[in-house]
């Protein structure tokens, strides 16, 4: 009874359909359904597996690895499988773009491993800046990531015109060049703000939120663009300089100051006692260590004005703050005043002695140091 039924069975599977017979169609039908459930289960194994390791780790090479494998695509999968069932087959009209269709799935899949990594990179350096400060640069870091992947899609189609089509992209690629050199002298000021840009992302003189100064310009950094970089003044206006301008200027970032370098002058009269004005500086000194974050560096008779003599002195803020400094220094000005008036120590008022020769008489005329008095 068995005999009959298999023979029917034997003959249909012998029966040839589009040159090949239905055990060959059957047989790489499942062969591609076994293909395709192999490399779904190897990918999620291994992703799981290195994933699990990488959570271990601190090296972020591994945690790139598991983002590039998660990028494989399930249509890729079935067509590499397709590809390898049914390329045993008999196909004269379709079997010669099986090889072609091969290399264009592997190029496309290799174009999505790259951009994983791109964007894992882009993603890696934008979680390392954690304040408002330090995610400066966020747009040129995305447009970094943007410009990888054009560059990696043009290999990509390049490789693929001539591995697969078999064009000779030689002369394209020349054509584009000569093109490519004639745009960028065309926008060369354009090119030139873009290359800074990516001199102030990967150089870091400044960033988002760090208060510098460009020549007369004192401000804050609100936005560092391609081209241009908006600095918010302390005056109030939006002032907006060329990449490649603010580059060539001579920059002062005050926000990386540890500390803060004050120096004043007291001017007293030249008439103040010898004694007295030996014991100015000591004063001085006593004043501004009893400051509070101010390190003491020195106070000295140091020279002989048009209106007096001029007492020096120079002390270290041990913070950046501009808003501490003046309140140090309007504490040390109000101090000097109180002590000099207890002790009877004037400034000295600007001053200046003119000689005048008449024809009948020679006049002295002085200027005096202070005002006088009813």
């Amino acid at each position: 009874m068995i005999v009959p039924i298999i023979a029917p069975i034997s003959e249909l599977l012998n029966r040839e359909f589009f040159e090949n017979s239905l055990r060959a169609w059957l047989t790489a039908g499942i062969t591609t359904v076994v293909m395709f459930v192999i490399l779904y289960v190897v990918r999620n194994v291994t992703a799981s597996r290195l994933g699990a390791l990488a959570a271990k780790t601190t090296n972020y090479i591994d945690d790139m690895v598991v983002d590039i494998i998660a990028a494989t695509r399930k249509w890729v999968m079935l067509a590499m499988s397709i590809l390898v069932g049914f390329g045993a087959l008999e196909l004269p009209h379709v079997g010669q773009f099986f090889a072609p269709a091969a290399k264009l799935v592997l190029l496309w899949q290799i174009a999505i491993w790259g951009a994983a990594a791109i964007n894992f990179w882009v993603k890696h350096h934008l979680d390392k800046r954690t304040n408002v400060a330090e995610r400066g640069g966020v747009a040129m870091i995305n447009a970094m990531g943007i410009a990888a992947k054009a560059v990696l899609w043009i290999l990509i189609v390049i490789t693929a015109l001539h591995s697969v089509f078999g064009i000779n992209p030689t002369p394209w690629i020349t054509g584009l060049g000569v093109s490519g050199i004639a745009v960028a002298l065309a926008v060369q000021n354009i090119l030139g703000d873009l290359l800074a840009a990516l001199a102030i992302v990967f150089d870091k003189p400044f960033d988002v939120g760090d208060s510098i100064g460009v020549d007369q310009i004192n401000g804050t950094v609100e936005h560092i663009g391609l081209k241009t970089t908006r600095i918010r003044s302390v005056t109030g206006e939006q002032i907006i300089i060329g990449n490649g301008d603010l580059l060539k200027s001579r920059l002062r970032n005050f926000r990386r100051m540890h500390q803060r370098r004050a120096l004043f002058n007291v001017d007293v009269p030249f008439d103040t006692p010898a004694e007295l004005l030996g014991r100015l500086p000591s004063t001085i000194e006593g004043i501004v260590t009893a400051q509070k974050k101010v390190k003491f560096d020195r106070a000295h008779v140091a020279s002989f004005g048009e209106s007096g003599v001029r007492i020096e002195t120079v002390y270290y803020v041990l913070d950046p703050d501009y808003k501490l400094y003046m309140d140090i220094q309007q504490a040390i000005n109000l101090e000097i005043f109180k002590r000099f008036s207890g002790e009877n120590v004037r400034f000295a008022m600007p001053s200046r002695t003119v000689y005048h020769e008449g024809p009948l008489a020679k006049e002295v005329a002085v200027t005096p140091q202070t005002p006088p008095t009813d």
